[in-house]
């Protein structure tokens, strides 16, 4: 299980990580969300041992994961901007990881080869954005890590391969319960893959939760009725066109449902929400709104 409790990390006065708590189950596919700035990429160097909390704990397992070698031989990570030796070929990189990590899997190594449509004696510096990115997980799923942290996993790559890189994850994540925790702007991909979710915004952790629960709390509701809503509700957003009333509700489906099924209304409809919705809307505030500019 990985833990973070009450994490903190300034650089030069700015807080980039604010008293953050965080909980993974193992085995999970944990979806960690948020705009720009809030904070995923210094969580996630954290979570891989990069950086020391300035106060707090990060953990992994009970274990803290900063200069602490017998945790990272169990994590990989792929981050955002991948690094790799310069003059370094794919098969160089392959003898670098087995010499790091002790159950590096060269069986695997050779099979994954056919998923892979990449020289291994290739320079990786003359690699695209979207080949290393592949050559990366390549990499990466040979270590057989316990805990796979990514960062804009599949950013860069074309459908096909995507959809290649996802199946691998999710395969690995069944059949060997290897804990996943994916930052990514992509939330209509998350929402296909991910069991929980958790938001951040300015440093802080908003809210986490498993995804199933996150999209029951949420309802949209579209709705034509002359009567006024019941003051019981909680209303995130409202918007009307002609005659239909859109409503983002917060509360549990059944019970708003029933609520407003006793204002007898003339229709309504209660509607899933993405998880792109449920992320601009527990955001909230006038910060996150869309703005209308005149150019």
């Amino acid at each position: 299980m990985i833990t973070v409790h009450q994490a903190v990390k300034q650089f030069d006065g700015f807080r980039a990580l604010d008293q953050v708590d965080l909980t993974v189950p193992n085995g999970a596919i944990y979806g960690l969300v948020g705009p720009n700035g809030a904070g995923k990429t210094t969580l996630l160097r954290h979570l891989t041992g990069v950086l020391r909390p300035d106060s707090g704990q990060v953990h992994i397992d009970g274990a803290p994961v900063y200069e602490c070698m017998d945790t990272k031989s169990r994590i990989a990570s792929i981050p955002d901007d991948i690094y790799y030796h310069p003059q370094a070929t794919i098969q160089d990189m392959m003898r670098y990881y087995r010499g790091l990590y002790p159950r590096f899997d060269i069986e695997l190594y050779q099979k994954l080869g056919d998923a892979f449509n990449l020289d291994p004696r290739q320079a990786m510096r003359r690699l695209s954005k979207g080949m290393l990115k592949q050559a990366a997980f390549w990499l990466a799923l040979c270590i057989r890590p316990d805990y796979l942290f990514l960062d804009e996993p599949v950013d860069g790559l074309d459908p096909v391969m995507r959809r290649q890189l996802w199946s691998l994850i999710l395969d690995d994540a069944a059949q060997r319960g290897t804990t996943v925790l994916v930052s990514s702007h992509n939330l209509r991909e998350l929402e296909d893959v991910c069991d929980h979710v958790g938001i951040m915004d300015r440093g802080k952790m908003l809210l986490e939760r498993p995804l199933s629960e996150l999209q029951e709390n949420i309802v949209k509701v579209q709705l034509v009725s002359d009567r006024p809503l019941p003051p019981s509700l909680t209303v995130l957003h409202q918007s009307t066109v002609g005659r239909v009333q859109t409503l983002i509700l917060r509360g549990n489906a059944q019970e708003i449902s029933d609520r407003i099924a006793a204002t007898l209304p003339i229709f309504y409809d209660l509607l899933p929400l993405s998880l792109e919705e449920i992320f601009i809307y527990e955001l909230g505030g006038v910060d996150y709104a869309v703005k209308s500019i005149v150019l």
